[in-house]
């Protein structure tokens, strides 16, 4: 499961020959990023012919949360480190946020054309346009592939190709601008209650 559920947060970088960067898409998904405050909305996660549903929130800078519907599982950026939380066995596993596209998405600043970043592919469609990117030093690791409609343009769907082909799709829906979030939403609560088989147990 843990595999699976960190495959959508894997960002790496295949290195081939690629397609020309339009500089316009370019531009329009970096303006578009760094307008973005905060988003909440659900998501529809594919791998390994398998799909999970859940809820989806993001607030700038560094904070993402993702609650899956029907596994007892969180994703949570606190602004520093992504959190997998697994409630059943109360069991947390830790990676740098800098290492995942969320990181990404929610700097500070977003630079898209003169920083660590590179986009390697554009495409363009009549409704939608893409880019392909990955972190500069890691090219040789995979790929990540994000799509933001047009008309306005906005987030819709990011996929992610890890370094053995393994792909993860995540399609947004519904999402709306929110920046009020809870004091400690982007945080695991975790609640100590006395466990019938006389040790201490974690719940949410």
């Amino acid at each position: 499961m843990k595999k699976f559920l960190f495959a959508v947060f894997a960002f790496v970088m295949c290195g081939n020959a690629w397609a020309d960067v339009n500089a316009t898409l370019v531009g329009q998904a970096e303006k578009y990023l760094n307008s973005v405050t905060g988003l909440n909305g659900e998501f529809v996660q594919t791998a390994n012919g398998r799909q999970e549903r859940g809820t989806f929130a993001m607030l700038r800078p560094g904070k993402v949360r993702l609650d899956y519907k029907n596994m007892p599982v969180q994703l949570i950026a606190d602004g520093k480190d992504l959190y997998f939380f697994d409630k059943s066995l109360d069991q947390i596993t830790t990676v740098p946020l800098t290492s995942t596209p969320a990181g990404i998405l929610i700097r500070k600043n977003i630079d898209l054309r003169n920083a660590d970043i590179n986009v390697v592919e554009t495409q363009d469609w009549k409704n939608a346009f893409a880019l392909k990117l990955n972190l500069k030093g890691q090219e040789g690791l995979g790929h990540m592939t994000v799509v933001f409609d047009k008309s306005p343009v906005k987030l819709n769907s990011w996929s992610v190709v890890d370094a053995t082909g393994a792909k993860t799709d995540v399609a947004f829906n519904g999402l709306v601008t929110k920046t009020n979030f809870g004091k400690d939403y982007f945080q695991i609560q975790r609640h100590k209650t006395v466990s019938t088989s006389g040790g201490d147990d974690f719940y949410d």
